[in-house]
């Protein structure tokens, strides 16, 4: 059963990070003017309320579970550097430090 869980992907690139922070603020900012408007028009804030809710409701679905879109742009990470057991484990920041102060 937690093998299904553990297929759905979790992640999101830095460009579909930066596209559903977009897609989800352009979908609020029409929400709250046509919400505005409407509720102006008929002169009831409740449907305002309503209209900039349902405005929310959509960009949740729309941005925050990790649609493929939002995945098109991986990362390339580094391969790791193989630590040799010859030499003691001084990080080479550490051993910068210690000279400048001597």
């Amino acid at each position: 059963m937690l093998s299904i869980f553990k297929s759905i992907p979790t992640h999101m690139d830095y460009k579909g990070q930066k596209l559903a922070e977009q897609i989800f603020q352009g979908i609020i900012l029409i929400s709250a003017v046509i919400g505005f408007v409407y509720g102006l028009i008929i002169e009831q804030f409740g449907w305002t309320v309503y209209i900039v809710l349902a405005g929310f409701a959509i960009s949740c679905v729309l941005t925050l579970p990790p649609w493929p879109m939002y995945r098109k742009n991986p990362l390339s990470w580094q391969a790791a550097i193989p630590e040799s057991s010859a030499e003691p484990s001084q990080k080479p920041q550490e051993s910068l430090k210690k000279k400048k102060h001597k």
